[in-house]
């Protein structure tokens, strides 16, 4: 699943990668669709819905230009920098730069605990609004929102009805759904119920993306695909 050769020493044009995958995107506006995943390691948060602790720590580093290699191998016009927290690592910002400068169509998952202002604006930034039932609202760097436009979006992990409630009023407060492209809710898997949550949205005329997470539905019992 990583096809370019590990580096021994970290320096100025490397980065801690998990995993570089070919799969479908599982979430957001491209779901359903090809995309090379390329997997920092490293996160400052602890979720307590985390499906990838495995990126916490490990990993091997690789160049830029490694990691271009590999991710070109896949034919493949999109890809998604995701962890972890990719944000963590400060060569995220010119691996994505170099990635759209190649041409391709490139799309950031992160926390939303870390600044995304030097982000390239050409990267669709997919910024997770931590609830309160993740355990790790706090972290939420609320400068954020203003940085993003109607490229990017928006995504709530709901938990429970109080996420629920809690997300709908900071997307009201916040008139996000005039800033970004997408408003995403996704149920916590395995903790809300999908069709409850599709019957608040319905109810209260809430004009965002309802999503369920398919590549869990897919290979629930292969983490990382």
């Amino acid at each position: 699943r990583l096809d370019c050769p590990p580096m021994t020493e970290l320096n100025s044009d490397t980065l801690r990668i998990t995993e570089i995958f070919h799969s479908l995107q599982g979430e957001a506006k491209t779901a359903g669709k090809p995309t090379v995943f390329v997997r920092l390691t490293g996160c400052p948060l602890r979720c307590q819905y985390c499906d990838t602790e495995y990126a916490f720590a490990g990993g091997d580093l690789h160049s830029l230009d490694g990691i271009l290699r590999a991710v070109k191998r896949y034919q493949c016009a999109l890809v998604t920098v995701t962890g972890g927290e990719p944000l963590a690592q400060p060569n995220c910002l010119p691996l994505m730069r170099l990635l759209c400068d190649e041409g391709f169509d490139v799309s950031l998952e992160t926390s939303g605990a870390l600044s995304v202002a030097e982000v390239d604006p050409r990267v669709c930034i997919v910024l997770d609004l931590k609830t309160p039932g993740s355990g790790e609202s706090h972290r939420n760097d609320w400068d954020n929102l203003s940085i993003l436009s109607r490229k990017d979006q928006i995504k709530f992990v709901i938990c429970d009805d109080q996420d629920y409630v809690w997300a709908k009023a900071k997307m009201l407060e916040g008139n996000l759904i005039e800033r970004v492209g997408e408003i995403l809710f996704s149920p916590s898997f395995g903790q809300q119920d999908p069709k409850q949550l599709a019957q608040w949205i319905l109810d209260d005329r809430l004009a965002v993306r309802m999503q369920l997470q398919l590549h869990k539905l897919l290979w629930e019992s292969e983490p990382g695909r």
